[in-house]
């Protein structure tokens, strides 16, 4: 079956889907329909299940080892 990992980890395999952190602009207007899509483009992109995961909530989480993990080996692509 599917199971999310992250690149950098050794079980990402052949089935992995791929975990973008994202961090929208305060101005930024996305909807449910826009990220629905922006992980389609990445999927086909990646040739594998996106998942876009915003920041804040991964910060907000209650589950420290998971916050943690996630946070320390996020790796920055495009920062603007």
């Amino acid at each position: 079956g599917r199971h999310s990992s992250s690149c950098g980890y050794p079980h990402f395999g052949p089935d992995s889907d791929v975990d973008c952190l994202v961090r929208f602009s305060p101005d930024a207007n996305w909807g449910l329909l826009d990220v629905i899509r922006a992980e389609q483009e990445l999927s086909t992109l990646f040739g594998r299940p996106v998942d876009l995961v915003e920041r804040e909530s991964v910060e907000q989480s209650e589950n420290w080892i998971r916050r943690r993990r996630i946070l320390e080996s996020a790796l920055v692509i495009y920062a603007g």
